[in-house]
């Protein structure tokens, strides 16, 4: 895992100085502290960050060979593969990324249709203008650009395109209001204005300095549903986790995961336990809040009983407030999701032993667990309703600012996603297609990424998709229960597991925090710049002070989240202070 950026500049741009690609590598330094590689041939800079997990000693980025060069993000699971079918004098290195040149020096363009893997790749070849660009189908490894002034800049995070200082600093009010309705965004364009996304699973051609041509491999499976009985769905979804966990766990540095009390952690950790190996190191999260759910408990229990190496982490609200900035400040494409909270400290926790965790994120939405697949297949007359219908602050009079328009993008993903073999198959496409990579994902690769630990998601690779997604389904739902297929798994499994005993849902306790401190939090939430241009100040002040019910918690937390975001990304406060402070600044 690692950071790239690089500038393809036009036959009339000028190249950038030294000092700004030293400033993309400086914003990218948490990516990758194990070393740092510059490449600049002609009109083209490559630039990378390591964080070293395969071939620590001779993985170096760039990688060139013969008139190319690559920077790369992720891991390339399949290299093994590449490396047999190739033949293994061609390899210079032992590093997985140098297999994905390889077949570009082979393919072209098409590379990507044969890696599987997590990834966000850039190739150069000398003597031209041109650049390719490629992203993972799940989008699992991020990667954005901007095009201005005959430049292209690309990066793993847009700070490292912001820090160059060629793209002005600025906000989206469209993105703003996703962000504060839905708690991420959606689509190619960021909150930030010239700066895009590259879709998962899309392979860019550049040339002097603008898209020549996009090209994009799907995440899902293509076809009809498959007549598949449950005993013969058991097994290939049985072989399907053994491959894809197997291929996960990979690495020349130690791993371990991220347990919780649910289904899906616990199919990772019953896949790990059966492949063997030394005992699983796993990670759980606790919350110092009255009546906090609690998952300490069960995550013992599955991990007692496959004798893993179980720490489990207190989090209170001093080390919340005292932290907050440092977690929105590695947020820099935002996401309000309160589960920032316990990724980031746990990855902190767990960077002190390992360097790559395990973690089971993808499972709801391949094996459809969430209730609100259940509600969205139902016709209107019986409880029926859409994904996403009411945003987080309608109907509370907190916000001036006009939210409408705030639903578009989730209604391009459904619209796309009405081909899909059952609607249950289009709701899940919709989630895959922006809540996965533009949330849950995003979440991920950031709060590990600021401590250097490499996620890695065995539930969300191509030979689980395959095995899975297309399935009848009353292979995924039955009544009221979702996953059912993998809580049938793992009842055979991992019977401790009890997967189909009552499940409390995860929650982190914001609203009990943000109530504590309300009054104070209120004043200086409803004075921040951001807040005050799109909500007046004492239906803020109020919102915090009566922040009690789960409707109002959540809108408190989002607009919390708001304000230190625009504090430290637009508006340039240091996040070296605690949520007080910071606000105050």
């Amino acid at each position: 895992m690692c950071g790239i950026a690089g500038i393809l500049c036009g036959r009339a741009a000028t190249p950038p100085d030294r000092a700004v690609l030293e400033r993309m590598v400086g914003a990218l330094r948490h990516r990758g502290p194990d070393g740092s590689g510059i490449y600049v041939s002609g009109r083209a800079s490559l630039l990378h960050t390591r964080l070293a997990i395969i071939d620590p000693a001779g993985g170096d980025q760039p990688i060139c060979l013969g008139s190319a060069a690559m920077v790369a993000n992720g891991e390339i699971y399949n290299d093994p593969q590449i490396r047999a079918a190739l033949g293994p004098a061609h390899f210079r290195t032992g590093s997985d990324s140098e297999s994905a040149l390889h077949l570009w020096l082979r393919d072209g363009a098409g590379y990507a249709a044969g890696l599987r893997g997590m990834y966000a790749i850039a190739i150069h070849e000398q003597g031209n203008h041109d650049l390719v660009l490629s992203r993972d189908p799940f989008g699992i490894k991020p990667l954005y650009v901007a095009e201005i002034d005959g430049r292209f800049l690309f990066a793993s995070e847009p700070s490292a395109i912001l820090a160059t200082g060629l793209v002005p600093r600025g906000l989206r009010a469209d993105a703003r209001n996703e962000l504060l309705q839905l708690h991420f965004t959606t689509g190619r364009e960021t909150i930030f204005p010239g700066i895009s996304r590259v879709l998962p699973g899309e392979t860019l051609r550049i040339e002097d300095g603008r898209i020549l041509d996009r090209q994009r491999l799907s995440a899902l499976p293509e076809g009809p549903v498959e007549t598949l009985d449950e005993d013969a769905a058991l097994a290939r979804l049985d072989a399907a986790l053994a491959d894809s966990v197997s291929a996960h766990e990979r690495s020349d540095v130690p791993f371990g995961m991220f347990l919780s009390g649910g289904i899906d952690s616990a199919a990772v950790l019953a896949a790990m336990v059966r492949l063997g190996g030394p005992p699983v190191q796993a990670w759980t999260a606790a919350f110092d809040a009255p009546g906090a759910a609690d998952e300490t408990a069960a995550a013992a229990v599955l991990a007692a009983s496959v004798g893993a190496d179980h720490r489990v982490l207190r989090i209170g609200p001093e080390m919340v407030w005292r932290d907050l900035p440092a977690i929105v400040g590695c947020m820099d494409d935002p996401v309000a999701d309160y589960a920032i909270i316990p990724t980031w400290f746990l990855a902190r926790a767990a960077r002190q032993e390992v360097k790559v965790i395990l973690s089971g994120e993808g499972g709801d939405e391949l094996f459809a667990g969430y209730g609100r697949y259940r509600q969205a297949i139902q016709p209107w007359w019986r409880g029926g309703r859409r994904m996403r219908r009411r945003g987080t602050f309608d109907g509370l009079d907190v916000l001036d600012a006009d939210m409408s328009g705030w639903r578009d993008g989730i209604a391009a993903a459904e619209l796309k996603s009405m081909a899909s073999p059952t609607r249950l198959a289009g709701v899940q496409a919709t989630d895959i297609a922006e809540w996965l990579p533009n949330d849950l994902l995003l979440k991920l690769d950031r709060c590990l990424m600021a401590h250097g630990v490499e996620g890695r998601t065995p539930l969300l690779d191509p030979v689980v998709a395959d095995a899975v997604y297309r399935l009848p389904d009353a292979m995924k739902i039955r009544g009221r229960t979702g996953k059912w297929l993998l809580r049938r798994w793992l009842e055979q499994a991992m019977p401790a597991a009890r997967p189909f005993a009552p499940k409390q849902g995860f929650t982190v306790p914001v609203g009990t925090w943000i109530a504590a401190a309300g009054d104070r939090l209120g004043v200086l939430v409803a004075r921040q710049a951001g807040v005050a241009e799109i909500a007046r100040a004492p239906r803020v002040r109020a919102l915090f002070a009566q922040a009690e019910g789960r409707r109002a918690q959540h809108a408190a937390w989002t607009l919390l989240f708001y304000a230190l975001w625009h504090q430290i990304h637009i508006r340039g406060v240091p996040a070296d202070g605690d949520v007080f402070a910071v606000l105050a600044a």
